[in-house]
């Protein structure tokens, strides 16, 4: 049995020389870490670009008959300056020389952007002297362009298994035909759960510039608390609600094996970071929520009508005038003669008047109110469901900071209870509801 750890890592933590012998002593800390998925090289301070950003511009131009020398002068020096700086025996010029070639010639986007992520592949795996594999030849998709899993899963388990240790590009594979083929922004995290699962792996690590996942915005609440464990489901619901330290699509290939997933601190290895863990696990953590996340602008319809619910189909006329205008919906809490639809702002912004009317035509509410200007926060975790006053103990809070609840609703999972304030007092709920569980 081989013990496997897949550890994927950051453009943060691949930005520079100094980051990646970080980067290579976290490795050669346990030798269990076999497949080792990097991103393309981040900004190394606040006024500087992301290799993609700047890969994404060089296409851009081609695009407009403008030259992008001078931006791929700049691309090229960053991978010039990191070989030598590291001491590598990598002929990254000639690789260099080929990428601009192919990029002048009119090459997709999606090929352009994913060179940054095969060259930083190239010089780590020759900084750890791992073999290097081109997710070209193992990540595949169809021909419409989807991701194909069944395929991928195959050629990943069938290549890693005669690979002892090996260094696997993120964010891109390949069309049928040989094309490159990204994932979305972000899609190194994907393909670093795809490599874990089809390397059988005990363990995904995804190593970043921050030590897991926090219990709220450190925006909104000072200094908040680590998040030690959370379930998948969980990480779903306060991620859907702008909690994001994963990529969301990076949780699926992992999930359906019950591989465990530890985002980890480059700068910080000693801290213990944020594990995620299968939903059946056993809850090995004290804490009645597990964190708090929220968003603003959103709008909430209310529709009243005596006996609503004697009328059948109803709610269904009502959903079809949304979807008849493009429109999709957050929420839908009830009661016997109401329904309310919570919806982002941006999606009514020139349909909401369109909507209404077509409401009153269709639907013949005895009242229709439109309460704008309103935020959601989500409070999550899988032990509320057994602990007794966790709603008493949330609304309490809240009304000891004279904040109206203009909305609630609970999943039929129990481990989320969503509330709807005012924008207004969106800041003062979340730390009032923060301060009332630490």
């Amino acid at each position: 049995m081989r013990d496997i750890i897949v550890a994927k890592f950051g453009g943060s933590s691949l930005a520079d020389s100094k980051q990646f012998e970080k980067v290579k002593n976290i490795i050669e800390d346990n030798k269990n870490r076999k497949f080792i998925v990097p991103s393309a090289p981040g900004k190394r301070n606040k006024e500087d670009q992301k290799i993609t950003d700047l890969l994404y511009l060089c296409h851009a131009h081609v695009q407009q008959n403008i030259s992008f020398d001078y931006l791929f002068q700049i691309i090229s020096d960053r991978y010039l300056e990191l070989a030598r700086e590291l001491n590598v025996d990598v002929d990254i010029k000639s690789h260099l020389q080929i990428i601009k070639k192919n990029i002048s010639e009119g090459a997709s986007a999606d090929y352009t952007a994913s060179r940054g992520e095969y060259l930083n592949g190239l010089i780590l795996a020759k900084y750890l002297n791992y073999e290097f594999i081109d997710p070209a030849e193992i990540i595949c998709f169809k021909e419409n362009g989807a991701f194909n899993e069944e395929k991928t899963q195959m050629e990943v388990s069938k290549r890693l298994e005669t690979i002892e240790r090996g260094v696997i590009p993120g964010f891109y594979g390949a069309m049928p035909n040989g094309e490159i083929k990204t994932f979305s922004r972000g899609g190194s995290d994907v393909t670093g759960a795809i490599i874990a699962r089809g390397a059988g792996a005990d363990i995904y690590e995804n190593w970043t510039d921050v030590s897991g996942f926090l219990m709220a915005d450190p925006r909104i609440v000072e200094d908040p608390k680590n998040i030690s464990e959370i379930s998948y489901r969980e990480l779903r619901e306060l991620s859907y609600m702008g909690a994001t330290v994963l990529h969301e699509d990076a949780i699926f290939p992992v999930r359906k094996a019950g591989i465990p997933i530890n985002i980890k601190n480059t700068n910080r290895p000693e801290d213990k970071g944020t594990l995620i863990v299968n939903d059946l696990d056993p809850i090995s953590y004290s804490k009645t929520i597990t964190g708090i996340a929220g968003k603003k602008d959103f709008a909430v319809i209310t529709i009243e009508k005596n006996m609503m619910n004697a009328e059948q189909g109803y709610c269904r006329k009502v959903l079809s005038i949304l979807e008849d205008n493009n429109v999709s919906f957050e929420h839908m809490p009830s009661g016997v003669d109401t329904v309310s639809l919570v919806i982002a702002q941006s999606q009514l912004n020139s349909k909401l008047d369109r909507i209404l009317k077509e409401i009153e035509l269709k639907c013949c509410p005895d009242s229709i109110e439109v309460h704008p200007h309103m935020a959601q926060i989500a409070v999550v975790g899988r032990g509320m469901s057994r602990t007794i006053g966790i709603s008493a103990k949330i609304f309490m809070a809240l009304a000891k900071e004279n904040i109206n609840v203009r909305m609630i609703s609970q999943g039929s999972s129990e481990i989320n209870i969503i509330i709807g304030v005012e924008d207004n007092d969106f800041e003062r709920a979340i730390k009032s509801i923060y301060n009332v569980f630490n």
